[in-house]
């Protein structure tokens, strides 16, 4: 049970299976692979939520990466049916899919990980950052509740952080979240516990003005 995982509203997270990518400062390195031995049966989780129609008001499919299942729309309709809002925390790895699964969505949290052309020395994947930012553009032109959070990894800037932002903003964005890393158990021992810089006053100031919602989290 959450309230921060879908903003507003009373939630149950359901944490799915499986990543393409290998993000270096990923703190849930078990869920990368796409099988694991703890996965719980999808009918589990059916009856687990069902029990709980009327005492909370949605359900978030988070991960890993919730669009590399293949089930996903059909789990979220069933979703639906139980009366819940749906909320998806994604990566927009596969914008085509995620384009097909806007009918069931109330509300999306989309990773943005960097500019375009930096996603390679996050994520370790060729052309990942074209990928993203074409979920982007897709979840701003669906319809659908949208935040867009960006996690602050050690190797960059608050001048970083602000040139993303700005581009964020000519693309339309009204809410954004500027995480902090968690580096203790990132997936590149090399960032471990290494701090990033974080945005002081002023770049906070700066940011709270150019969109409708911003915010810090993990200070």
């Amino acid at each position: 049970m959450t309230t921060l995982d879908y903003p507003g509203e009373l939630a149950a997270v359901v944490f799915c299976q499986g990543c393409p990518w290998r993000c270096r400062y990923c703190h849930n390195g078990h869920l990368l692979p796409a099988r694991s031995a703890e996965a719980i049966p999808w009918c589990k989780v059916a009856g687990f939520l069902g029990r709980r129609s009327g005492l909370l008001d949605a359900v978030v499919f988070s991960g890993g990466e919730p669009t590399a299942q293949h089930a996903l729309g059909a789990a979220m309709a069933e979703v639906r049916e139980l009366g819940f809002k749906v909320g998806l925390h994604t990566a927009g790895c596969y914008p085509e899919r995620l384009e097909k699964l806007i009918p069931q969505l109330h509300w999306v949290g989309l990773d943005i990980k960097g500019l375009p052309e930096d996603y390679p020395e996050i994520t370790g994947v060729p052309d990942s950052g074209r990928q993203a930012w074409r979920s982007l553009e897709i979840l701003l032109g669906g319809g659908v509740g949208l935040e867009v959070r960006t996690t602050v990894p050690p190797i960059w800037s608050p001048d970083y952080v602000e040139s993303l932002a700005e581009q964020l903003v000519r693309m339309g964005v009204e809410s954004f979240v500027v995480q902090t890393c968690i580096t203790a158990r990132a997936l590149d021992p090399q960032w471990r516990h290494r701090a990033s810089e974080p945005l002081g006053a002023a770049a906070q100031a700066r940011l709270a003005a150019r969109f409708a919602r911003f915010s810090v989290r993990g200070t």
